[in-house]
């Protein structure tokens, strides 16, 4: 059986409201849904409503005041960090009828058998998604339930993006022949554009676009159409990224930060030919969900960089002209999953530490 969840969609009366002081005034915070399972990701639908994957392997429907679970949603292994992680709406959808998901796929049909990072799509008919296929998944042979990354965004062009974690095996980071520690690029089918920068590399796995990254669970475009991702460090290191086309950015050689050990990572911070961040944090943050504002309700934070703390239970907004950083938190931005704008300028948020769906506005 469904398990209730409470909600007020598109949005009469919120479920309850705080309010977080900030560099810009008050802040409202309201309590738009709240029940939900281990939320990982979100996406809102042009006609109303919003789509919330559950780690689990539930993808829950928001709409009309109502919460519907989505059938026709793929198996996934929910184990350790794995699930059903993200979700994406094109901005064809209203013709297209497409939504894609992210989650983690088994792989090999051993009771034992590993997982690996996979996108498909199916169409949404009502509460129901209608022939899902899987476009993408990673090589075979990872194992273990960590660093699936998983984010997706949808490029200018239409392509698509999705981040893959290096899955606990930091060497692979550096393999071109291995999809781990990527961001890969694909088209809407699965199939390889003939400008991926290691496209009829012998040896290397086309669909790459950069590699060297950690485990990126935060992706967004800026508004020149560049990609950011924003990745897990290890202790310390937290990075954001501007992703360019074939570059390295150097995990596990290079990076601020050190293992859980205590002990050196790799080369040091610097290395020639291996990308910079734009901005790290040191101590980590655990960053999840990125998302780069408009400014249509908050003007002074137009092209600001918003990310969410899993670990100290805030949202980070941070200002790229000198990464100068302001903490948003309040009793309910417990372990911040994911953040997204709404259609209206509204900053929303999932906070996977107490299943809740909060929107912000100006108060």
């Amino acid at each position: 059986m469904f398990r209730l969840i409470l909600l007020v969609l598109l949005f009469a009366t919120p479920l309850r409201a705080q309010s977080i002081d900030s560099s810009q005034g008050p802040i409202r915070v309201e309590v738009m849904a709240e029940g939900l399972a281990v939320p990982w990701g979100f996406a809102f639908l042009p006609e109303g409503g919003v789509l919330v994957t559950e780690r689990d392997g539930a993808l829950v429907l928001l709409k009309d005041g109502k919460a519907a679970r989505v059938s026709g949603v793929p198996e996934v292994v929910a184990r350790g960090q794995g699930g059903l992680l993200d979700v994406m709406v094109p901005r064809d959808f209203a013709t297209s009828r497409e939504v894609f998901l992210s989650f983690s796929k088994r792989q090999g049909g051993a009771l034992r058998a590993g997982a690996g990072t996979a996108l498909g799509v199916g169409r949404l008919e009502g509460a129901s998604l209608v022939d899902f296929r899987v476009i993408f998944e990673m090589k075979p042979g990872s194992s273990g339930g960590r660093h699936f990354g998983s984010r997706i965004v949808e490029a200018p062009d239409g392509r698509l993006f999705l981040t893959v974690g290096e899955r606990g095996d930091r060497p692979a980071a550096q393999d071109l022949a291995r999809h781990e520690g990527s961001v890969i690029r694909i088209n809407r089918d699965g199939s390889v554009p003939g400008d991926n920068p290691f496209a009829g590399v012998e040896g290397a796995a086309p669909e790459i676009w950069s590699y060297g990254h950690r485990n990126p669970q935060g992706a967004t475009l800026g508004p020149d159409g560049q990609l950011w991702v924003v990745e897990h460090g290890a202790q310390g290191g937290d990075e954001v990224n501007l992703v360019r086309r074939g570059a390295n950015y150097g995990w596990p050689v290079i990076a601020y930060g050190r293992h859980y050990s205590g002990a050196k990572i790799g080369e040091g911070t610097r290395k020639e030919g291996m990308a910079q961040p734009a901005h790290y944090w040191d101590p980590s943050i655990a960053p999840s969900g990125m998302m780069i504002y408009s400014g249509k309700l908050w003007p002074a934070w137009r092209g600001h960089v918003f990310v969410g703390s899993l670990k100290f239970d805030y949202l980070s907004r941070l200002n790229p002209a000198g990464w100068a950083e302001e903490r948003l938190a309040s009793d309910d931005t417990l372990r911040v999953r994911d953040v997204r704008e709404g259609p209206d300028g509204a900053i929303w948020i999932l906070s996977v530490g107490n299943g809740t769906l909060l929107r912000l506005t100006p108060g």
